[in-house]
């Protein structure tokens, strides 16, 4: 008798975690049994927060659902191929979110690298839904560098975190 728990690993860099992460998160969760997040180090990325404050955003983000249609969600940090730590969480598939086709580019090359580095773990996307596609976190970044308003992307709890990392007030407490 095979394995009967579906496990998933989302992946991210998650700086900052956006609405269309939790979006994916939410929606992933509901045909998983468990999922992990993976945060990711990636460095190259220059991240405006550590791995340990990215790690703590998702999971206080997380921890906000209140869905009883959820599986069990985990958060981790990780540093190695994408494909090592699924296999270390013996996952059965790596979910990613697809916002637009540029994002389906990289994603199928990505997808086909991993397939042959593991064949036995599905790649799945989910798209992100129609209010949610045009987020990202380099934006939410640059808009908050910039002085905007970030919180129709990104949580209250994000948006303040983003925001005092750029020294700014909470714009939605400073406009009321």
């Amino acid at each position: 008798m095979g394995k009967t728990e579906r496990v998933g690993v989302y992946p991210g860099t998650f700086d900052p975690m956006t609405n269309g992460h939790m979006d994916v998160i939410r929606r992933g969760a509901r045909v998983l049994d468990r999922m992990v997040i993976g945060v990711a180090v990636n460095a190259g990325k220059g991240p405006l927060f550590s791995l340990d404050e990215r790690v703590e955003m998702v999971r206080d983000e997380v921890a906000a659902i209140d869905d009883d249609r959820i599986g069990e969600i985990e958060v981790k940090p990780f540093n190695s191929l994408l494909m090592h730590f699924a296999e270390t969480e013996n996952a059965d598939v790596i979910l990613r979110g697809l916002r637009a086709v540029s994002d389906f580019d990289y994603e199928f090359q990505m997808a086909g690298m991993n397939a042959r580095l593991n064949p036995d773990i599905e790649i799945l996307f989910l798209m992100a839904s129609e209010n949610n596609q045009f987020i990202a976190s380099r934006l939410v970044k640059e808009i908050a560098a910039l002085g905007g308003d970030i919180t129709s992307f990104v949580s209250k709890n994000v948006a303040d975190r983003v925001n005092d990392r750029y020294g700014r007030l909470d714009l939605q407490a400073a406009n009321e």
